[in-house]
């Protein structure tokens, strides 16, 4: 087995919160050396419960393996710490407000002067232009203006945000993304390049099915509730004991389905003839699904389903996925031990490499623990520099 894919790649990550932590975990999953410049008093999500002993379960889930360095950045010799490290780092990835960066002398254009082969991701809430630009921008507020709550929820209801931060997560995803294709670009020009990455671009991009009725369709997209916009039937259904799934979209697998039912007749019916149909009769159509399924088991619903090869599933808590045989047998949570010998479990980047080892089982780091010797190592510093550091308030956690 080879070395993982980004081994001799070094990140600084000057991000917090979810976005960027997420981008740069995907990164050191991959092999990249990740050095984290957190502030004296640590990233947002150390200090957000739930918590192991002291720190934030956030916080450990986002930023396994990585390195930190606590630095006060908003000093002179703060910023000249970074712009040292810049010179043998591969790539940046920052997530403050537009303009922030550049106030303090660390915008791309600086350091790219330090390191013309430097990647410089900025991440932000509506990106480095437009008119929303320098607007602060959560998740929450992500998905409402891009329309992503107006098309979740019942349609009786009022627009609903997802369970999960889906807009910080799909923005960490592009971003770690980014990082990849410019790498393999600078592989051939010997070039490095500024990458604005927003939140707002990537959830939009999220949303093909809503787009797709807007841009050609009769009827503009709307809130469905717990069903597919555009297909049926595909979407939750009632059990004598809880739901269920079923994911059917083509005449071959309704077909399946309505034997599984022991009613072969539907699929002959002229209102479910076909996916667009189906979805006009969708309340007749779940009407039948319901009359068959409400008097069995989830347990006995699925089973019957899956016999007849039609695609379907119960719909399990979080506990219950996280400790399936499924969940297990892909590894998607992995046992790591913080530094005073805990264990944890932390979150593992999916994908399996045939030609790279698993993800690391590195603990996330405690705040500036790894300070001293980054500036040892990386710049060359004296133990009585470092410690001098330390007094004069500009290195913190050491």
């Amino acid at each position: 087995m080879t070395s993982p894919c980004l081994d001799g790649v070094r990140v600084l990550d000057l991000t917090r919160v979810l976005a960027g932590p997420f981008c740069t975990a995907l990164l050191g999953d991959l092999g990249a050396e990740v050095i984290k410049v957190e502030t004296p008093g640590g990233d947002d999500y150390r200090h957000v419960p739930p918590f192991d002993e002291e720190t934030g379960g956030l916080f450990l889930l986002l930023n396994r393996g990585k390195k930190s360095i606590s630095l006060d950045i908003r000093s002179n010799a703060g910023r000249q710490i970074v712009r040292r490290l810049v010179s043998s780092c591969d790539v940046v990835v920052e997530n403050f407000r537009p303009g922030v960066m550049e106030q303090m002398g660390l915008g791309y254009a600086e350091l790219s002067q330090i390191n013309p082969r430097l990647i410089y991701v900025s991440i932000s809430g509506f990106g480095q232009t437009g008119p929303m630009g320098s607007l602060p921008a959560y998740d929450l507020i992500i998905q409402a203006m891009t329309g992503f709550m107006d098309v979740s929820g019942e349609p009786d209801g009022p627009p609903m945000m997802t369970g999960e931060s889906v807009a910080d997560l799909t923005t960490g995803l592009f971003a770690s993304w980014s990082v990849l294709a410019a790498l393999l670009s600078r592989e051939r020009d010997r070039k490095g390049q500024f990458i604005d990455v927003a939140m707002y671009d990537c959830l939009f991009n999220f949303l093909p099915a809503a787009l797709t009725q807007h841009l050609y369709g009769e009827t503009p997209p709307r809130r469905v509730g717990n069903r597919h916009q555009l297909g049926a039937p595909f979407g939750v259904f009632a059990a004598a004991d809880g739901h269920f799934t079923i994911a059917v979209l083509n005449p071959k697998q309704f077909a399946k389905l309505a034997r599984a039912m022991d009613r072969p007749e539907l699929a002959e019916d002229p209102r479910f003839s076909d996916n667009s149909v189906r979805n006009d009769n969708h309340a007749p159509l779940k009407a039948c699904i319901e009359a068959w399924s409400r008097s069995r088991s989830v347990t006995e619903v699925v089973a019957a389903l899956q016999r007849h090869d039609v695609p379907c599933s119960p719909i399990l808590s979080v506990a219950e996925a996280a400790e399936s045989a499924q969940a297990q047998a892909r590894s998607l949570l992995r046992p790591a031990s913080t530094a005073d010998g805990r264990p944890i479990s932390v979150m593992t980047q999916p994908v399996k490499f045939s030609g790279m080892p698993a993800s690391s089982q590195l603990a996330p780091p405690a705040l500036g623990a790894d300070g001293p010797g980054i500036l040892a190592d990386l710049l060359g510093m004296a133990p009585d520099e470092i410690a001098a550091l330390a007094r004069e308030g500009v290195l913190h956690g050491a």
